[in-house]
């Protein structure tokens, strides 16, 4: 069994989680700039087998596509053409970077850990990722 990458893109950052290879549990892997991001998942998984990528989907309160599709959409097409042998899920992202800022918060971090943006996008794909899992394994449940 292998690892599941969860990615939180952003124009400038990207926030990414992975499953330990029972896939039971999210951990944040690293937060990298937009622009690095094919480089390090080719690094990535040379050395480690990853079993599927979950993107964050961003959605709007209504359900509709927000603004940061025009973004996600080329990057979906560049990651299925870099990676054909990874599946690609979208999943819903909604609230991911409220509940980090709130994880931070109530863990006691200090007002400049919290405005780490950097770790603020690490803590959101952690979010998403167990997200996933948890919609996963409830549905097979």
């Amino acid at each position: 069994m292998g690892r599941i990458l969860a990615i939180d893109y952003g124009q400038k950052r990207v926030g990414l989680a992975v499953t330990d290879p029972l896939q039971l549990t999210a951990n944040g892997l690293d937060t990298v700039l937009s622009h690095e991001l094919f480089n390090y998942l080719r690094d990535y998984v040379q050395t480690e087998k990853v079993e599927k990528f979950v993107v964050g989907l961003p959605k709007q309160l209504n359900g509709e596509d927000s603004d940061s599709m025009k973004l996600i959409r080329p990057f979906i097409t560049g990651l299925e053409r870099a990676f054909p042998h990874i599946p690609v899920v979208l999943f819903d992202e909604r609230f991911t970077s409220t509940l980090a800022h709130r994880t931070l918060l109530a863990s006691g971090a200090k007002k400049k850990d919290r405005q780490n943006k950097a770790l603020v996008d690490k803590i959101a794909a952690t979010i998403l990722l167990q997200s996933y899992l948890n919609s996963t394994n409830y549905a097979t449940q």
